[in-house]
């Protein structure tokens, strides 16, 4: 999913602006970049080979083909991700990484990506005996596709290391990017150590190797990243107790080595994978309660806790002293994220408003204007660009300001009204100022490439900001520059606090500008540290068991102070009173690099030392569609009407997948079947926003399970376009486009029920949808929002056309139990021609889902659908549908199931529609009703393949007659 994501936007955005792709190739890498990254590229290509030349050396690795880099600058936060299926594939953002409380601790990005993600491929696409056979046999690496679901097989048998949990991949990219840094990263690292440390002193529940994904990642405030904590650890321990040589082993795909991750382990480790992890957990609870006692030697600090719930990830707070009233972003489980206005001494609430694009960690960007009660705030913070915007404290009224700004870490200066922030482009940090009406901005500072410039504060008096420096060294300062000097274009600026290791975060200014306050894990755990600017002097303020984050000066002798909870951030007041000493907390990332030394040895030598030269690279422009070759070819079986048909699927792809070709020939050996309906063969290509597909005698895979049938004797031809009008984090407006042209046909190609006597027409469509539907952590689906959607049909037959117009409407209200919403949609269609004429009828009928299916596994709530009648049982020239869901709360499983095989969550919905056809046509109209339930459990099949299997009832009637029934049962492939 995420190739086809990364694919489908870089496809649009060269669209969009026009750029030429621009491509360096050489022996194991074809780096793709458009022009404005061009600085980077030989940083880039160093580091590439570099980190390549390393895992070849400590794995034996030799890359299956050449790697491809998708280099670009989509977002405002650096990410990376990686396939090895089809092809070996690396997209990387060049932006900055996240610093925010040390989650990511990155000194020079560039390769401290490649070191991780190439750890991935290395992974994935290592290969031996069987493997090799396949990819052979199978002409590459099978990628999995829905529409042919034996590919599942094939994937597995051609790229098996490639289907283990997400725990296993990133816990081992994340062990070995440490190490390749100099020990600079999560697998020794504050947080990480943290949050084990807080689950240890809590009692708190352990996942194990099923339960960390069933549940884990999606009840837990930081969802994803669970699998990055606890595979970390997990790796780190079995590297401490048993040997960091031994995870290079288990690593590996080579000779005498086991197909699955979980057989390799025990054949590593010589103890079952299950037994292994339980053995981590109870050596988990030793290790932290050791550092609980360190921490323990001298006295803790005690507050006063504020809120009566954790908030989960929260933004930079500000106090208001006339109200008593902080505020903040906050996101936490079963509750939308939202700007907040806490009483610091009540810890009452009051949502001032929601955010509906909000941030993993630090949620929003969040500066505030006292004077006219104020607050600015970012959006689309978690993709794209973020936009600037304003809301009122008192009335909650939004109102947006400036987009794309790329702008967050932002900072109002009370003198002259000015907001200042950070900005990201081309992966390059930039100091802005934006002046009222904040519509636009002017550059004041530009870092080269290799330093990062963060956490900004402005001094009540208008003289200085603050923030901190991080550069590819690793070295961390406390900085402040002279706000008057920045504006003359003189951007020194004066060291006030340095640390290798130990990043000052979040520092503020004291309200008389005199002391700044943050915190750091200079002792290993976050404490909150105060700097005084006159005597240069940092001083502790905290000694905390978990750690203390984002402090809040509220007056002369106490500060609010975020406290880390194994359910988030809870604001408590503290003291200001200074500490004599504090002791420091063991990483267990030094206690490997001392009991075993090799890890110190990782180091990478510097990308320097890379000779270009001797790299022979060729530079040129990327030519997509020249580089379609075959990928894969692999035997299949269809369904046609009630007879099987065998056959051979061939893929295309180039090696970005801007173009791609799939190919089906398949042939019904059954003589029951007339001679000219046993081929069939389909093909589709796809080139954003472009896709061409034809079909002759349509099969199909879900053909052989259940009622519904896709299959057609005949010939179509197709093209279609889609796009958006606007693409945003929280909404979006999408069109699509198609026309097609029939030959042959028997039935319609939409209702499989209802047959045509013209066998030659054309059909076309226009679509446009607009969707904004959100849901909050711990959910499944959507719990509240707004879908529309308009849709404009014709057929042209008998040399006329027959119009057909249709909508939708939809709108979700969460209800007052965590997770359960309602649900009403509305659906309506008409058209002015014949109503004997079946081109100008709508039809309607049955759940619709296949025994084994790959749609929607909710087909009820789709426009033809009416659960417990036939399919395409009601049929009319027009139309009016209403529906009304109830979706419980899903019920979440910490295992059921077994680590190749195991299912998450179940979820019961309760549904009734009222369906009218022929409004205007007393002699045809009828008036159709039902009610029903289903049920879904999402199943997880290879450790990382998702489907979900459901079971539905339901009962109709026409005109309040006699009731029919109907059972549904469906098994729906992948995601």
């Amino acid at each position: 999913m995420l190739f086809l994501a990364a694919t489908l936007i870089l496809a649009q955005t060269a669209a969009g602006v026009g750029l030429e792709l621009k491509t360096v190739e050489g022996e194991n890498l074809r780096l793709i970049y458009f022009g404005e990254e061009s600085y980077i590229v030989p940083h880039l290509t160093r580091s590439f080979q570099n980190s390549l030349r390393f895992h070849s050396r400590l794995f034996g690795y030799q890359p299956s083909e050449k790697i491809t880099i998708i280099l670009q600058d989509m977002d405002d936060y650096g990410y990376a991700g990686t396939t090895t299926m089809p092809h070996n594939y690396l997209t990387l953002g060049i932006e900055p990484f996240e610093h925010v409380y040390e989650t990511c601790p990155t000194n020079e990005r560039i390769g401290w990506v490649m070191n991780h993600e190439l750890l991935h491929i290395v992974a994935s696409d290592m290969a031996v005996g069987s493997d090799l056979f396949f990819r052979k046999l199978f002409r590459g690496k099978v990628t999995v596709t829905d529409e042919d679901p034996l590919s599942i097989y094939y994937s597995y048998l051609t790229n098996p290391r490639r289907y283990a949990p997400r725990w296993y991949h990133e816990g081992l990219a994340v062990f070995m990017e440490t190490w390749m840094a100099g020990g600079y990263g999560r697998a020794q690292n504050g947080w990480d150590e943290m949050f084990f440390r807080t689950m240890v002193r809590d009692d708190s529940y352990f996942y194990d190797v099923v339960g960390i994904e069933s549940e884990g990642t999606a009840k837990d405030f930081q969802t994803g990243q669970l699998s990055y904590l606890y595979g970390t650890r997990f790796v780190s321990y079995v590297a401490y107790v048993h040997g960091a040589d031994k995870v290079i082993e288990w690593t590996k795909r080579d000779e005498g080595s086991k197909r699955s991750f979980r057989s390799q382990f025990k054949h590593v480790f010589g103890l079952p994978l299950e037994d292994a992890w339980r053995q981590w957990i109870e050596w988990e609870d030793q290790w932290q309660n050791e550092n609980l006692a360190s921490i323990r030697k001298y006295p803790l600090t005690e507050g006063r806790i504020i809120t009566d719930h954790s908030l989960g990830s929260c933004s930079r707070a500000y106090f208001d002293p006339d109200s008593r009233q902080m505020f903040v972003a906050v996101r936490y489980p079963a509750e939308f994220a939202h700007i907040a206005a806490i009483d610091v001494d009540t810890g009452e609430r009051r949502k001032i408003c929601e955010l509906a694009s909000p941030a993993l960690y630090y949620v929003t960007s969040l500066a505030y204007d006292d004077s006219s009660g104020t607050l600015f705030y970012s959006s689309n913070n978690g993709r794209g660009w973020r936009n600037l915007n304003r809301v009122d404290i008192a009335t909650g009224k939004t109102e947006l300001l400036s987009k794309p700004t790329r702008t967050g870490d932002l900072a109002f200066n009370k003198v002259d009204h000015s907001l200042w922030g950070i900005q990201h482009h081309g992966g390059l940090v930039r100091l802005v100022r934006f002046l009222p009406p904040y519509n636009d901005w002017q550059e004041i500072v530009t870092f080269n490439f290799k330093r990062d410039f963060f956490d900004i504060d402005i001094s009540p008096d208008g003289k200085w900001l603050t923030g901190t420096i991080v550069d590819v060294s690793g070295q961390s300062r406390l900085v402040r520059f002279e706000i008057a000097k920045l504006m003359q274009g003189d951007p020194s600026f004066d060291l006030l606090w340095e640390s290798k290791g130990a990043t000052p975060a979040n520092f503020v200014f004291t309200p008389d500008s005199r002391y700044l306050f943050g915190s750091t894990y200079l002792t290993g755990a976050s404490n909150i540290f105060r700097f005084d600017t006159e005597s240069m002097a940092m001083e502790a303020v905290t000694n905390c068991e978990t750690g203390y984050f984002r402090p809040l000066p509220v007056s002369a002798d106490s500060l609010v102070a975020f406290q880390f909870t194994g359910q988030g951030l809870v604001p408590q007041m503290i003291a200001d009173t200074t500490l004599e000493d504090i002791d420091a907390v063991r990483f267990l990332g030094h206690a490997i690099s001392v009991k075993h030394p090799m890890v110190t040895e990782w180091v990478l030598d510097s990308p320097l030392s890379v000779d270009l030269e001797a790299m022979k690279l060729e530079k040129g422009e990327y030519k997509g569609l020249r580089g379609l070759l075959l990928d894969s070819v692999y035997p299949i079986a269809e369904g046609y009407k009630d007879y099987p048909a065998y056959g051979l699927r061939f893929d295309f792809m180039d090696p970005l997948g801007l173009h791609s070709l799939d190919a089906a020939f398949t042939y019904t050996p059954n003589s029951g079947l007339d001679q000219q309906e046993r081929p069939h063969a389909r093909f589709k290509y796809r080139h954003y926003p472009w896709t061409i597909r034809g079909d002759w005698n349509k099969a199909d895979f879900y053909d052989f399970f259940g009622p519904t049938k896709v299959s057609r004797k005949g010939y179509s031809l197709s093209l279609g376009y889609e796009g958006y009008f606007m693409d945003q984090q929280s909404s979006s407006v999408r069109y699509n486009a198609g026309l097609s042209g029939y030959m042959d046909m028997d039935r319609m190609p939409y209702y499989q029920n209802v047959a045509t006597t013209y066998d030659q027409f054309m059909s076309g469509y226009f679509n446009v949808g607009y969707g904004n539907m959100r849901g909050t952590i711990g959910g499944i689906e959507a719990e509240k929002g707004v879908k529309a959607g308009l849709t404009l049909a014709g057929t042209w037959v008998r040399k006329r056309v027959v119009p057909r117009f249709s909508g939708e409407l939809a709108y979700g209200l969460p209800l007052p139990w965590d997770h359960s919403s309602l649900w009403l949609w509305a659906f309506g269609g008409l058209s002015p021609r014949d109503p004997d004429d079946p081109f100008a009828n709508f039809y309607f009928g049955g759940f619709g889902n296949n025994w084994v299916d790959h749609a929607s596994a909710n087909r009820y709530r789709s426009q033809d659908s009416f659960p417990g009648m036939e399919i395409n049982e009601v049929g009319g020239r027009n139309y009016g549908k209403v529906m009304a869901e109830w979706t419980l709360p899903p019920l979440r499983f910490r295992r059921f199931g077994f680590p190749g095989i195991y299912c998450t969550w179940a979820r019961l919905a309760f549904f009734s529609s009222v369906l009218k056809t022929n409004v205007d046509d007393t002699a045809r109209l009828e008036d159709v009703y039902n009610a029903g339930v289903q049920a879904n459990f999402k199943v997880i099949l290879f450790s990382s393949l998702e489907s979900t299997l459901s079971v539905g009832y339901a009962q109709a009637t026409i005109d309040w007659q006699r009731p029919t029934d109907e059972f549904m049962a469906s098994l729906k492939i992948l995601r």
